[in-house]
């Protein structure tokens, strides 16, 4: 608590509550200070009523202050998109809306933003009060799914209820006669008994399966736990396997030696080391070697006067 510094380490039981300023005091200190109905916040000394306290559910004090504010204000402004003729509108509607609250939430133009919503409210009180009587489609629509689901699980509990009864009823009568049998009949008791268990077996059988739920559809058409059935994808006439060719190059010159034979020939004895980024990378400096030498055989076995007489 900011004011008595109480924790909830001292008292398990502390509970924070906040008022419209969106500062937050314990239970006792409410009861301390707002002990006639009404009093003053100690951090802001705004009026504030015992009544309107409330619990604490966040812990910034501006989130708090912002919802409290969002609530009362949505309280008169609640039209709806249906309420407008055009998209345009709605949106210049709901846009200024979201500029009262933030007006209002961090202290800006608090005066002319109140007289602005009691203007409001005057203006439109027919309407405020239609709006707060007419729940919008997506609530009715919501409601009707809800009673939808509530109606079939109760039919099913009712039809599993009556399929469990009368399997008790069924089970009772099998018992009673297999014990009249057993006090009149004159056959012995093992063949009463199976003749009694092949019974039991024909009548028991398989259990009917409970109705599967109707899936009830959103506004969009898309159902509630719908499995769509996929076509299996199509099979694809494979072609012959890939087949690696390794490539010829026509150099016009002697070939490069491998990267092997390059250290062991000299080649790499005055070319720069790699340094340990280089090779993370996986650069080597035999790479940059053998490529210098193949640009440096290329064309050596190039004859000019045969090529300019062909």
């Amino acid at each position: 608590c900011p004011r008595c510094r109480t924790t909830k380490y001292r008292n398990p039981s502390l509970r924070l509550m906040v008022n419209v300023c969106g500062h937050a005091l314990c239970d006792n200190c409410v009861e301390l200070l707002f002990v006639k109905g009404s009093g003053s916040c100690p951090q802001c000394n705004v009026p504030l009523r015992r009544g309107n306290f409330r619990l604490q559910i966040f812990e910034d004090s501006k989130v708090e202050k912002e919802v409290d504010i969002r609530r009362k204000i949505l309280k008169d402004y609640n039209k709806r998109e249906d309420d407008f003729e055009t998209l345009r509108a709605y949106n210049d509607y709901l846009e200024e809306v979201e500029t009262i609250i933030y007006n209002l939430a961090n202290e800006i133009d608090v005066e002319a933003t109140r007289r602005k919503v009691e203007q409001y409210k005057r203006e439109n009180k027919a309407q405020i009060q239609k709006g707060k009587l007419k729940a919008s489609k997506d609530e009715e629509y919501l409601e009707e799914l809800l009673e939808v689901e509530r109606q079939e699980t109760e039919m099913r509990r009712d039809q599993l209820a009556e399929v469990e009864k009368a399997a008790q009823r069924e089970k009772l009568k099998q018992k009673e006669s297999l014990i009249d049998d057993l006090m009149f009949s004159d056959l012995p008791a093992n063949k009463i008994l199976a003749s009694h268990g092949d019974k039991l077996r024909q009548v028991a059988g398989p259990k009917p399966l409970p109705p599967k739920p109707v899936a009830p559809e959103f506004s969009t058409g898309i159902k509630f736990r719908q499995k769509e059935a996929f076509l299996p994808i199509p099979k694809v006439v494979e072609g012959p396997l890939y087949k690696y060719t390794a490539l010829e190059q026509d150099l016009c010159g002697p070939p490069a030696p491998s990267l092997e034979s390059l250290s062991p020939s000299g080649y790499t004895a005055h070319v720069r080391a790699t340094v340990e980024a280089e090779e993370a990378g996986g650069f080597l400096a035999a790479l940059a070697c053998q490529r210098a030498l193949q640009d440096a055989f290329c064309g050596l076995h190039f004859k000019v006067a045969e090529e300019a007489s062909s």
